[in-house]
């Protein structure tokens, strides 16, 4: 019985280990694409077009020329809830330099939605991607999902670790 559960208790730590050395070669990953943003490969980013929450027409090939900074998002999502104090502090340092930021609520009711960005205060413009099309066509696989895009439109990271520091390099090009 003992050995049985020595067993366990090793493949257990296996486990942990091998998601340790997943999760920081990710964030290795990440970091070294952060000094040359152009060695990454990219792709375009999906144009769309939503309705806000005030039932206007947001498409995003009005951005052009800006970065925008998605983040795909629902209200019942407790991670999502956990960073919208460091998503403002990116608003306000970064808007007045020219980042566009939206948050794209997935598959909610407007009422549901407006209720939570009231509540929460948000300063960005809330889209609903009702049908998940938009999020299907970004690869979002969970929530929170943030997606920057250059001035171009190009997909400069999924889930970036440091967005600072890639703002920080997209925005010195102006």
């Amino acid at each position: 019985m003992i050995r049985k559960r020595d067993s366990i208790v090793k493949g257990i730590l296996s486990l942990v280990l091998i998601f340790f050395a997943a999760s920081q070669a990710l964030a290795y990953g990440s970091r070294a694409n952060i000094g040359n943003i152009k060695e990454s490969a990219r792709e375009s980013g999906p144009d769309f077009t939503l309705k806000d929450l005030q039932g206007r027409k947001f498409a995003l090939s009005e951005t052009k020329g800006k970065p925008v900074l998605l983040i795909f998002s629902t209200t019942w999502c407790p991670y999502c809830i956990e960073e919208i104090p460091h998503l403002k502090t990116i608003y306000n340092l970064y808007s007045p330099k020219g980042l566009v930021m939206l948050q794209v609520d997935v598959k909610e009711p407007r009422d549901k939605v407006l209720h939570f960005a009231e509540k929460h205060k948000l300063p960005y413009r809330v889209l609903l991607d009702e049908t998940t099309d938009v999020a299907q066509s970004y690869g979002v696989q969970g929530v929170p999902t943030l997606v920057l895009l250059d001035q171009e439109g190009q997909i400069v990271c999924r889930q970036c670790s440091s967005v600072e520091l890639l703002l920080d390099k997209l925005l010195m090009k102006k």
